[in-house]
């Protein structure tokens, strides 16, 4: 059974024939009732510990669930909510006037743009991001990432404490609304991904445990909570249909997984393989991305139903250039300490340079460039630090602009940050809405993740609760206006006007095993490429004297620096 056709009944409230139906699974319960509009209605148990019930109900009609104990909950599966995560559930009617098509993009010619909506823009809402579409399609930006827009518990977060898996939040817009950006960005041409997080629930609104204690994989913690038993079937359907509703019902082009190295299931198939063959079937043209610290790759290899996933967050290229570009080592920076320069160049031509467990075993290298997504800095890398810094305060910015060239013109799927054009320097902090014993628990915690940091000043660490904090991590569009953000959006442009006339077309057909690393200097790079009927060159000196790098041959597509070799420049050919 899957998300598409089962004869078992469905999570949430769907309009039939008959009226509503609404279904919940709740082993744990006798006895439900179903309370629509203030009327009490008596659910049928249909077995499995499935309860429905069907009735007449306009659109907007406000329900929950009544356990005998007298507790009213709202429904797990909300598609919207009449307030918070604690209120009644509404009845909604998915219908849209959609204006575009879909936005189909190939996967190599895709520039992901990550970004969060409540700090894109000054109003931090669907509609208001629809005005910055534009500026992103002249930059060649094409794809945005929004980071998760599940409602959570307050009125502000970064969205990985999602509660409501169905429910876009309301300090974003309505359902409607967000259909609106999606169909905006389709008639721009960009493809919108939505970064779903099917490992753990948020800490406050998740009634789950009182309706399904079987829900929930009891031996097993995540470093969130409580871990989640993904071998029962309604749990599979729960996740399966949520990614099926963002795709059909919001118009979706694909899903970013969020750290599915914690969705654990021995299950044949893992519900992970089994979400893609049911996405491929109905639509195969969906992008599918995923973050994982384990640096697998089985999940990214074709399977006899045809591909699974298409490509996946590399810290290791991240981590590596961090190191090199900051002198950072503590933390998970720790690893990447020693043999820096090598362990970068090798996940440029392989992909992963470490093996989840630490093993400097690379596995990757039989992947095509395009399954691994590079990035200078992400929501985590910058957010996760004690005052969210982005690189544009902690290094030179020759160094930088070095890097950005790299990543760029890589043949690897490039990410940025959103305000990355324009050289941002506006922190992206970790905040949060949670009120009561709640934001102080949240408070303490984030301060004490720091106290293992050598001469750190916990105190100093922004009070993650604080709507100073949220305000603070908006990104500021009066800089792209400056001559400085003018400048480095005409660089960003212009890297991706390249990319896109020199590499792109060669990246579909690129053959596994096609990248090499050349001897190099300490702090320099010297990586080719095999792609499709061309040879990609980089040439890259990250040190403040000229060296000697291997000889290049074909096209120069790219220089910055006074000459390949020279201090603090880079250098990139095709040869045919």
């Amino acid at each position: 059974m899957t998300g598409i056709a089962r004869d078992t009944p469905r999570w949430g409230a769907h309009r039939g024939p008959d009226g509503v139906t609404f279904g919940i699974w709740a082993p744990s319960q006798d006895r439900l009732t179903l309370q629509l509009e203030g009327s009490d209605i008596a659910m049928d148990r249909t077995g499995d510990g499935w309860f429905t019930a069907t009735a007449p109900a306009e659109d907007g009609a406000t329900y929950g669930f009544r356990l005998d104990d007298g507790q009213l909950l709202p429904d797990p599966a909300s598609r919207l909510q009449a307030g918070d995560v604690n209120a009644l559930s509404c009845v909604v009617d998915h219908a849209y006037d959609w204006t575009h098509p879909r936005a189909v993009r190939k996967w190599e010619e895709v520039v992901i743009y990550e970004l969060h909506t409540g700090t894109f823009t000054p109003e931090g809402t669907f509609r208001a991001a629809i005005g910055r579409l534009p500026h992103l399609v002249e930059l060649g930006i094409t794809a945005i990432e929004l980071m998760p827009v599940s409602q959570f518990g307050g009125d502000r977060g970064w969205g990985y404490d999602g509660v409501l898996l169905y429910a876009p939040h309301p300090a974003y817009g309505t359902p409607d609304d967000l259909r609106a950006l999606v169909d905006a960005a389709h008639g721009h041409g960009i493809a919108v991904l939505i970064d779903v997080v099917y490992n753990h629930f948020g800490p406050e609104g998740n009634y789950l445990p009182l309706l399904a204690p079987d829900f929930f994989d009891h031996g097993r913690e995540t470093p969130w909570g409580a871990a989640i038993d993904y071998g029962a079937q309604p749990v599979r359907d729960y996740y399966i249909d949520n990614a099926m509703m963002w795709i059909e019902d919001y118009g979706m082009d694909g899903l970013r997984l969020d750290a599915i190295d914690h969705i654990r299931d021995h299950s044949d198939p893992e519900l992970l393989v089994e979400l893609a063959r049911v996405i491929r079937a109905r639509h195969p043209e969906t992008l599918l991305t995923t973050e994982d610290n384990r640096n697998v790759t089985h999940l990214h290899e074709p399977d006899d139903h045809g591909p699974r996933m298409d490509g996946e967050w590399n810290d290791d290229w991240h981590n590596a250039v961090h190191v090199l570009l900051t002198g950072e080592t503590e933390g998970y920076y720790e690893r990447y300490a020693e043999n820096t320069t090598a362990i970068l160049a090798r996940a440029m031509a392989e992909g992963f340079a470490t093996e989840g467990a630490g093993v400097d075993q690379p596995a990757s290298a039989h992947q095509p460039p395009t399954a691994f997504i590079d990035f200078l800095q992400n929501h985590d890398q910058v957010g996760n630090r004690a005052f969210g810094e982005r690189l544009t305060v902690l290094v030179d910015r020759q160094r930088l602009q070095v890097m950005q060239a790299a990543l760029l013109l890589s043949p690897h799927i490039p990410m940025v940050f959103m305000g990355d054009e324009w050289d941002e320097t506006n922190p992206f902090l970790f905040f949060a809405g949670f009120g009561g014993d709640l934001g102080n628990a949240v408070k303490k915690g984030r301060r004490a993740e720091f106290g293992k940091f050598h001469g750190f000043d916990t105190d100093s660490v922004p009070n993650p609760i604080a709507l100073s904090t949220f305000e603070a991590s908006r990104i500021d569009w009066d800089k792209a206006d400056t001559p400085e953000g003018r400048a480095a959006m005409d660089r960003m442009r212009g890297l991706l006007t390249l990319r896109r006339a020199h590499i792109v077309p060669r990246l579909s057909g690129a053959p596994a095993h096609g990248g090499r690393v050349h001897d190099a200097p300490e702090r320099c790079l010297a990586v080719d490429w095999d792609l499709a009927g061309a040879k990609l060159q980089m040439r890259v000196n990250l040190t403040d004297t000229p060296v000697d790098l291997p000889p290049a041959t074909g096209e120069r597509i790219h220089l910055t620096g006074d000459a390949p070799g020279a201090p603090l420049s880079i250098a990139v050919w095709i040869a045919s």
